[in-house]
């Protein structure tokens, strides 16, 4: 009968599992990673310009004057190419010619390239790789209407 008593008193009593070693490893791991962790430092890393002299020197002289390119689809039924600069109807070479020597002067030209929405793609695109070819850079592509 004493068995039988035993086995019913342990069986009553539910195993505890105690809270307190786990919460004190855990504080333990966060006061670790607080100490030991080494924050980045985000305004090092920006990078910022500053003027410099030659830049004040820059802002003095004269923005070069800005380009007009407009590329249309009926000049090419005239036997043209379908392309202006600065209101001058222009062939491919000599706007090639052209776009070589303005990149000569700064390759920071300012080119405003307007395109009918009824012209072909590739007369665009022409126009494009012809300042890419030359290292321009700063271009405006504008759609007419």
């Amino acid at each position: 009968m004493a068995r039988a008593r035993m086995r019913r008193g342990a069986a009553a009593e539910e195993p505890e599992i105690s809270m307190t070693p786990m919460i004190d490893v855990v504080f333990q791991l966060l006061i670790f990673f607080l100490v030991t962790i080494k924050p980045i430092d985000i305004m090092a890393h920006l990078d910022v310009f500053r003027p410099t002299l030659d830049d004040q020197k820059k802002e003095e002289e004269p923005p070069p004057r800005m380009v007009k390119i407009v590329v249309y689809r009926d000049m090419y039924t005239l036997g043209l190419t379908g392309t202006t600069a600065d209101d001058k109807v222009i062939s491919v070479a000599n706007l090639e010619k052209k776009l070589a020597f303005l990149a000569g002067l700064s390759k920071s030209q300012t080119i405003s390239i307007s395109c009918a929405g009824d012209s072909p793609h590739g007369r665009l695109i022409r126009v494009l790789n012809l300042c890419a070819k030359m290292g321009l850079t700063n271009l405006s592509v504008t759609s007419l209407r």
